[in-house]
């Protein structure tokens, strides 16, 4: 079978593995009660098993394995395995105890220099973003850590609604496995089409009623290790290209990440602005505002995918202008939306407050009434009557 053939077939497996195993996972974790608790900010109402993350790592792991033969096998992907099993067992540890945030980023601090110093996965060269060129080596392990951390919170932070981290994921996986796949890069688009697999199986029980689960944070997490690993190799290996050819790489990349990496700065900007932890929850995620505008899961999912796959093409066709106009463009275009987004909330809780009122104006007015009152003080009349006179004759 040919490469392009193999590389299909392992996001096949991988689907149908984590399709069989999910089921597993939520019996397990409805016999043992691992469940999501909601809570005033969390937007389910009933406890969900919360390891679908666990099904998806089985899946895209075996697939992985399965598919990466000799000619695959590198120090890198070891390398990448191991962070993928300490993210995997940070993850897990999260969903079922609930860890600090602080010993979560351990973790994933952990899994960044496991990256940058066995995989040599860094960020060498700012490719004219800022007329910036080659970069110092130790900027360059700086930028690499806080790519890596700030993109594997921000898989984390966009899971709010059902499908939209998965769906994300996908989206931003396929764009690069279809990049790398054209480019004969069977390694990293392997790695980017088994996850692919494993995901859309696991939205299938994600939308599903009767046995819906969470990814997690095992799910989530491994979701930004992975597309965060696929888009610095890209940035990397651009150059090489020769059918999708480009030419601003980390505008490109960008591009790729924008939803969660931009959603998930201005959340950190506003918490600490407001003297918190950017690590503390509220309700100002990008998914938050639409449902506040009466969006459902599926409509917010359906549309920041759309969004996200229409930033993809732009950026992509955008590129002739040059890193730094193109990255501009989109950090204007990013935050129009979400200062239209807020006004639009600030109008229909305004028109809600204007409704309550005139309600409250309205129930007064009866109140005051004399023939409403008249009627009121009739009915609460003690009856003269004895209560046996009307009791069932059966």
């Amino acid at each position: 079978m040919n490469n392009m053939g193999n590389i299909l077939l392992s996001g096949i497996v991988a689907f149908i593995i984590t399709f069989f195993v999910i089921p597993i996972v939520i019996k397990v974790a409805r016999l043992k009660k691992l469940y999501d608790v909601p809570d005033e900010r969390k937007v389910h109402t009933s406890p969900i098993p919360s390891l679908g993350g666990v099904g998806i790592f089985i899946g895209f792991i075996l697939s992985l394995l399965l598919f990466a033969d000799g000619s695959l096998s590198t120090v890198a992907l070891e390398s990448y395995i191991a962070g993928f099993v300490v993210i995997f067992f940070v993850g897990i540890k999260d969903d079922i105890l609930c860890i600090s945030p602080i010993k979560k980023l351990g973790g994933q601090i952990l899994v960044s220099i496991i990256l940058m110093f066995k995989s040599n996965l860094l960020i060498t060269n700012m490719h004219g973003f800022l007329g910036i060129h080659d970069i110092h080596q130790s900027v360059s392990y700086f930028l690499t850590l806080v790519t890596i951390v700030v993109t594997m919170n921000a898989y984390n932070l966009i899971d709010g609604v059902d499908g939209l981290a998965g769906t994300i994921s996908i989206i931003t996986s396929s764009a690069l496995g279809i990049f790398f796949l054209t480019n004969n890069d069977l390694l990293y688009s392997l790695m980017a089409f088994s996850f692919s697999g494993s995901l859309i199986a696991f939205l299938i029980y994600n939308f599903s009623h009767s046995n819906k689960i969470f990814m997690g944070d095992t799910g989530s997490m491994l979701s930004g290790t992975i597309n965060v690993i696929l888009v610095i190799h890209f940035i990397s290996t651009f150059n090489t290209s020769t059918i999708l050819t480009v030419s601003a790489a980390p505008a490109v990349g960008f591009g790729i990440l924008m939803l969660p990496l931009l959603d998930t700065l201005r959340v950190f900007g506003i918490r600490m602005m407001h003297g918190k932890s950017p690590f503390s929850p509220d309700r100002n995620h990008l998914h938050h505002l639409l449902l506040d505008r009466g969006y459902s899961h599926v409509q917010i999912t359906m549309t920041l995918a759309g969004l996200a796959i229409t930033g993809i093409i732009l950026t992509y066709y955008a590129q002739p202008l040059g890193t730094t106009i193109v990255i501009i463009l989109q950090l204007c275009l990013f935050f129009s939306g979400i200062y239209v987004l807020h006004l639009l909330r600030k109008r229909k809780i305004a028109s809600e407050v204007v409704t309550v009122e005139d309600l409250t104006e309205e129930e007064e007015s009866i109140e005051e009434d004399p023939r409403i009152k008249s009627i009121f003080s009739f009915s609460n009349k003690k009856s003269e009557y004895p209560a046996a006179k009307y009791a069932d004759k059966d």
